[in-house]
This record gives C-alpha cells, structure tokens and sequence, in this order.
C-alpha cells in the first residue's frame, strides 16, 4: 500500500461520499492511495472549524490538498476567494478536480506541486494538514517555506497532533512566526502563524 503522497501504482476503488458539514451539503469522491479515504479526519475538520471564525479573503492556498476537502469546504463557505490547491499525488488531484465539478464551483485553480515548487505569487492564507508519513524535513518544508509565499500580514495555519511532534515543531515554528494555538482538542492543535513584524 503506497502512502498518500507517493504515486505509486494502486488499484483503484473509487467511492462517493456524501457529508453536511458547517450546513452546507458535500459530495466528495475519495480512493486508495490518498490520505483519509473513508471520512473527514478529525484534524482537517478541527482546523476547518476555526478557519470560519477567521473570516478568509483573497488568495487561499490549500498546501498537499489530498482529495479537496479543505479546498472545497472553504469555497462554499466563502465563495469570494481565489483558491489554489496543489499536491503531489496525482491520484489526490484527479480527485480534487473531479469533487469540484461534482459540488458546482469555480473559484478553485488545481495543480501539481511537490511542496512550494510550482506555487507562484503570495497568498493571504496557506492552509495544510502536514503530510506527517512524509517526515520532518517535508512536513518542514511546507511550513517554514510558507513564509517566501505569504503576504505581510497572511497567516499560515495548520492543524498537527500532540503524538506527531507537535511541541517540537511548535517549538521551530515559534523561531520563524508569531505564532498562535487557536485550539487544542483531542490532541491536536490547530496553529496559526503569522509573519514577525
């Protein structure tokens, strides 16, 4: 069984899935070979709760979107954004395309990118659930790289769980960010980090 992030070769099994999260009705499409296949993981929808609070604009990147949950929520909850969502996993992107023409959106651009390599521009918001498998120096690469595609005053959040290092990774996080816990629940802790004055 290839990990979520590789491209190795996996019978496909693909499943339709149907959820109301936040009120608004979700289909999503999910396969082997992608990271959470069966539900929205804890994790993702702890983050995607405290992002509604945060009342997003602009330019949003959904960093390693898997399937396009993140992506996907966020566009039907505020479909003024300009949404971007990019993994390396090529199955995780067929996907992503195929659960935004299922849900009728079209503020969502999609494209293939290992970390930050073909990412262009800065963004008001980076958002990502850390592809953990991948190691640290991946799982690091997505979020100290966040600071050469962010706006000034743009925040990174993420969502890592207290058994994945999350105190050591906090404790890097903090060197390069003005960071924030924004909640903790069940293990994981939903961070944002904005760029230092």
């Amino acid at each position: 069984m290839g990990q979520y992030f590789s491209n190795e070769e996996i019978r496909s099994n693909l499943k339709l899935h149907e959820f109301n999260i936040f009120d608004r009705k979700i289909s999503l499409y999910t396969d082997r070979g992608v990271f959470s296949k069966s539900s929205i993981d804890y994790g993702t929808f702890s983050l995607l709760e405290n992002l509604i609070d945060k009342k997003l604009k602009g330019r949003v990147l959904d960093l390693g979107c898997g399937y396009g949950v993140i992506a996907i929520v966020l566009a039907k909850i505020f479909p003024e954004l300009e949404l971007e969502a990019i993994d390396v996993n090529k199955r995780a992107l067929h996907l992503t395309k195929m659960n935004i023409n299922k849900n009728n959106l079209d503020n969502i651009l999609v494209y293939e990118s290992d970390a930050y390599e073909k990412v262009e521009g800065l963004f008001d918001a980076i958002v990502t659930n850390p592809p953990i498998r991948a190691g640290k120096k991946k799982v690091y690469e997505f979020l100290l790289g966040a600071k050469n595609h962010l706006k000034i005053d743009g925040s990174l959040y993420l969502v890592i769980r207290k058994e994945q290092g999350a105190k050591s990774t906090i404790e890097e996080l903090k060197k390069h960010y003005n960071l924030s816990i924004l909640d903790k629940k069940k293990g994981f802790f939903i961070i944002e980090c904005k760029m230092f004055d």
